[in-house]
């Protein structure tokens, strides 16, 4: 009888014993992570909360993206000519503007033959339709008498510039070719600040070069480039780099890379680049209406900032302030005056000076707009009827079809410009290209006035007089004070 309750304090004993080891072991073991684990007889398994995993972060597929948008990317290849002074006869050193014998030589050795230098540069395009389609910048065309496109399979084609815009450096070339690849465009709108971006381009000449980097701050506005609201980025971006795409991690174009702010000359870690919304509206006007037109309402601008928010009674710095108002614009027309200072543009807010010249100038001239502007502590509407800028330097080519083209840039002539010639309307001649145009004696600086007898009022009619006349114009032009018929064969 005492063995049995020996027997029985002793199982007490040891049963809580195994209590408090398995209440020790839980605490000392509290804060370790369990794991599932399976019963290798039965194949059960008991499952214990595990600790939530660690975010891991991927990088794009940039080589993905190459690999599917290189094609479409191209090497641009100019040759042309640059204005370096005024010679008295050939093989007369050139004069300066400003030196005493240059007016003795105008005076007496009139008229004076134009001196030029031959140029080459290098640039970037991409393809944006199928039947030979590409962008580029502006300043990679201009004075460019010869463009040659090269793709990455090393064929090459002679382009034509169909058109540029210098306000948002934009151009539209074509080559003679079906079936092209093509990127996708994407909408910078949805871009953010912080994201992964590439660029595929020839910097100094060192084609399909891929860089990449992240979007360093939207809407920026440069000196002297108030209308484009560029992506800033951290791409390396230098000199041959110009006119190509930028891409985001989707594979789709926000963006044309530009410019770079530098002291060097070269890459110090800001890129610009042209949203693509901007240049696509480009494109648009000009494969559709022969021209670029940009909006304009007539102000000069500037930043409002904590003082001058105190002195006009704003609660805060916002807003663009009107400093001037030019005489007989738009503006004028619809009562801004120096000192108002515009807080909305057509609904949108101006939370600075650089927010509003862009939505100014991607209106379309002739259409009314409202603005909310800031006036003597009290917020007035207005409405207005947005005007046209006037932009000296852009240019629309007026070739033809197949072998039919002229080899001309022109452009509409501008009011001043129409005062001036005292004429009613035209085209002027910017650029001459090997072609029909140049065999028959047209230079850069004529006016063109008629085709075949018909006022020469538009890019549009000229292609449009190409397309019915397969073999002969005639070119009333105005070289100078002197008019006279040119004939053109395009045989």
């Amino acid at each position: 009888m005492k063995l049995s309750k020996f027997s029985s304090s002793i199982k007490y004993f040891f049963v809580l014993l195994a209590l408090v080891a398995a209440s020790a072991f839980s605490y000392i073991y509290r804060d370790i992570p369990s794991v599932s684990i399976a019963n290798a007889s039965t194949g059960m398994t008991s499952s214990v909360q595990e600790s939530p995993p660690k975010a891991v972060i991927t990088l794009p597929d940039f080589a993905g993206i190459v690999a599917q948008q290189g094609q479409a990317v191209v090497n641009i290849s100019v040759s042309g000519t640059i204005k370096t002074g005024i010679s008295a006869f050939p093989g007369f050193p050139q004069t300066d503007p400003n030196d005493p014998f240059n007016e003795f030589f105008r005076r007496f050795h009139a008229p004076l033959p134009q001196g030029s230098t031959p140029t080459q540069g290098l640039g970037s395009g991409f393809i944006v339709n199928s039947s030979g389609v590409v962008l580029t910048n502006a300043h990679v065309v201009a004075n460019a008498n010869n463009v040659i496109v090269k793709f990455t399979d090393k064929r090459e084609f002679k382009a034509r510039v169909i058109g540029m815009d210098k306000v948002s450096d934009v151009a539209v070339l074509k080559i003679d070719a079906d079936n092209l690849p093509t990127v996708k465009i994407g909408d910078p709108q949805f871009s953010r600040v912080g994201e992964w971006v590439i660029a595929i381009g020839s910097p100094f000449g060192f084609e399909n070069t891929v860089t990449a980097g992240i979007i360093s701050a939207k809407s920026r506005t440069l000196p002297d480039e108030g209308y484009v609201p560029f992506l800033q980025t951290d791409v390396a971006v230098n000199p041959g780099n110009s006119g190509g795409p930028l891409f985001n991690t989707s594979g789709e174009v926000i963006g044309i890379n530009s410019q770079i702010f530098s002291r060097s000359g070269g890459y110090q870690g800001l890129s610009f680049a042209i949203p693509i919304d901007v240049a696509m509206k480009v494109e648009r006007q000009i494969l559709d209406h022969g021209k670029v037109s940009h909006g304009r309402l007539g102000v000069a601008i500037q930043e409002v900032n904590q003082q001058l928010a105190d002195t006009f009674g704003l609660d805060k710095p916002a807003g663009a302030l009107v400093s001037s108002v030019v005489s007989g614009s738009p503006a004028e027309k619809a009562g801004i005056e120096p000192g108002d200072v515009i807080l909305k543009f057509n609904g949108k807010l101006i939370s600075r000076s650089a927010d509003l010249p862009p939505l100014v100038s991607e209106q379309e001239p002739g259409t009314p707009a409202s603005i909310a502007l800031w006036r003597k502590g009290k917020v007035r509407d207005i409405s207005i009827r947005i005007g046209e800028m006037e932009v000296a330097g852009n240019s629309v080519g007026a070739g033809g079809q197949d072998n039919e083209e002229l080899g001309l840039a022109v452009r509409p002539l501008t009011p001043e410009e129409r005062k001036q010639a005292e004429v009613g309307a035209g085209l002027l001649v910017e650029n001459v290209e090997d072609g029909p145009a140049a065999r028959a004696g047209i230079q850069p600086g004529d006016i063109i006035l008629s085709v075949n007898q018909e006022k020469a009022t538009s890019v549009k009619q000229l292609k449009s007089m190409l397309a019915k006349n397969k073999k002969h114009l005639a070119l009333l032009i105005m070289r100078g004070e002197q008019k006279m018929f040119v004939p053109v064969n395009l045989g």
